[in-house]
């Protein structure tokens, strides 16, 4: 089979390009832009594009198919082409679905913890012995591709994300996967450029409980009214299995969890983290692993990429950074490290950086956000409103968003230097942000506050 990528530069297309291409397909591909880590990727694999740009004349009559990136638009001359031609082409969850067909599908929806609880499926998986292809919206330790199609594997374990399939698909990704076995972890509106009203949202998740296969099952969060009521409608057509948020204790490497009357330790921490837990066990359950292998199986889990990642630590300080961008991430993330660390002085900080956050009219959704903080700051950058062609706001529509209780800061130097000016002795730095804080080399950040504790 060979196929063509039109955007193959994407962070989820180029791991689809590598993944097809190791399993014997004749991959070539174009984009008008190639960035790292993509870039580097694509080359060790052989199938970097030579030359940068669209051409039609990469679009022939021996493609088996063509696969469409989102970055790519409707009037894209390959595109165009390749639709001359009669080339079938796919989005990237519509290949992936074509590859999985004849397995089982299992699919992990919701606004937050896709990427965490399919993770730490993967993660129990690999520790058991059982053979899953895989797709995951992050790049994971011990992992060198975020894609894997084999042949012969019984499951494909499928990272459900409700945004837009591809320019000429306007459907949400997870409604092309048909699961047989589907978990929903929570609905927090998002998206609001593309779903402009939760109600809107929340359908998605409708649409998708109802695409799940019959005789299928249906894993759900009960500690969120929403997926409640989506449990409690397929209840009748589906096997329906509700989880929440197990007991635990925080512990000084981590967590204690029970379960069935037996303690499992754990590295991880936050409630929300056990939750998701929990939720990947009952996954891993209709997978044929026990509850019990499956606990034992995570006591070494550390995290998903970019998931309350530990940057650097010293016996007085530590420092995390985390994805958390949405207004029930970022409660969630802040309220689980000062559960963690009650003792010591936490400093929340959050990049406004999505379309959403930056969004004058959805501010108001991060009211009380990072109550649990000692300090909690706030950051956003004018400019990055403007390109996103957004209403412009201010530190006080910011602060005002909030709820009052932050410092808000729409200048990167004044940050820094505010971070650098605080005492870090018994203190905790969180910064959260899907973005990077218009550059902040995280690492260099960190050594300096410890080199500054002395």
């Amino acid at each position: 089979m060979q196929v063509h990528f039109i955007a193959i530069g994407g962070s989820a297309m180029h791991n689809l390009a590598i993944a097809l291409s190791r399993k014997g397909y004749k991959v070539t591909g174009s984009d008008d832009e190639i960035v790292e880590p993509s870039k580097s990727r694509l080359d060790n694999e052989g199938i970097l594009p030579d030359i940068i740009g669209w051409n039609d004349a990469n679009i022939h009559s021996e493609l088996g198919a063509v696969i469409l990136g989102m970055h790519a638009r409707e009037d894209n001359v390959e595109l165009l082409k390749a639709k001359e031609l009669g080339i079938p082409i796919f989005s990237y969850p519509e290949y992936l679905y074509e590859q999985s067909k004849n397995k089982i599908r299992i699919v992990i929806g919701g606004s937050h913890g896709k990427t965490t609880i399919t993770s730490m499926l993967l993660h129990a998986t690999k520790k058991i012995g059982i053979n899953v292809d895989y797709m995951v919206g992050a790049q994971l330790d011990g992992y060198d591709c975020m894609v894997k199609l084999t042949d012969d594997a019984k499951f494909m374990v499928l990272e459900g994300d409700e945004y837009l399939s591809s320019p000429i698909d306007r459907r949400p990704k997870f409604h092309l996967y048909n699961p047989n076995v589907a978990l929903i972890s929570g609905i927090a509106w998002d998206h609001i450029n593309v779903f402009p009203t939760f109600e809107n949202y929340c359908e998605q998740f409708d649409i998708f409980c109802s695409l799940i296969l019959p005789n299928g099952i249906l894993i759900y969060n009960e500690e969120d009214v929403n997926v409640q009521l989506l449990g409690n409608k397929y209840a009748s057509s589906l096997q329906t299995i509700p989880y929440k948020t197990p007991i635990f204790t925080p512990t000084l490497s981590g967590t204690m969890m029970e379960f069935n009357g037996q303690s499992f330790p754990l590295k991880i921490f936050g409630s929300h983290n056990l939750q998701n837990m929990v939720g990947a066990m009952f996954l891993a359950e209709s997978m044929g692993i026990a509850n019990q292998d499956f606990l034992t199986a995570m006591h070494d889990f550390t995290g998903a990429g970019k998931r309350l990642q530990k940057v650097v630590e010293d016996k007085d300080f530590t420092f995390f950074k985390d994805f958390a961008h949405s207004p029930s991430k970022l409660k969630a993330t802040t309220s689980a490290i000062k559960q963690q660390y009650p003792t010591r002085k936490v400093i929340a900080c959050m990049e406004l950086h999505t379309f959403s956050s930056l969004n004058k009219e959805f501010l108001s959704h991060y009211k009380d956000t990072m109550l649990a903080a000692d300090d909690a700051i706030v950051y956003f950058n004018p400019e990055v409103v403007a390109h996103k062609k957004l209403t412009p706001i201010s530190a006080e529509d910011v602060l005002n968003g909030f709820g009052g209780n932050i410092t808000v800061f729409d200048d990167s130097a004044n940050f820094i230097s505010y971070l650098y000016s605080e005492d870090w002795n018994n203190a905790i730095l969180l910064l959260m942000s899907s973005g990077n804080f218009d550059g902040i080399d995280y690492k260099i950040l960190g050594d300096k506050l410890i080199e500054k504790l002395g």
